[in-house]
């Protein structure tokens, strides 16, 4: 799957997308719920000294004011869609009084 094409999956959900920060990508900061996504590292096979598959472990951050099941679900629902393998863990972030919805992939 090519960059462009999961930054697609990701837009579906309808709610901003932004890669990495809204600072970074020199965006206004948006109220939640929205998207963060970015590639944490690259998980290479390598075959007569070079790369012969290229993966990329990206992780998908979903923040919300609120617990959002349903909102949860319609991303895993489009993930699922596209046949992307995830874990998922949630966090409280007390100082911003929102949740953080980790998705962790590899594409």
């Amino acid at each position: 799957m090519e960059i462009a094409d999961f930054k697609a999956i990701l837009e579906s959900i309808d709610i901003p997308v932004v890669y990495h920060s809204f600072q970074a990508s020199g965006m206004e900061v948006k109220q939640p719920p929205y998207i963060c996504w970015y590639v944490k590292e690259s998980d290479n096979i390598p075959g007569d000294d070079r790369v012969v598959s290229k993966f990329n472990r990206v992780n998908i951050e979903l923040y919300t004011d609120y617990k959002n099941p349903e909102l949860e679900q319609k991303l895993e629902d489009a993930l699922d869609g596209a046949s992307v393998f995830y874990d998922k863990t949630e966090i409280y972030i007390q100082e911003e009084k929102m949740f953080e919805i980790l998705y962790e992939i590899e594409i």
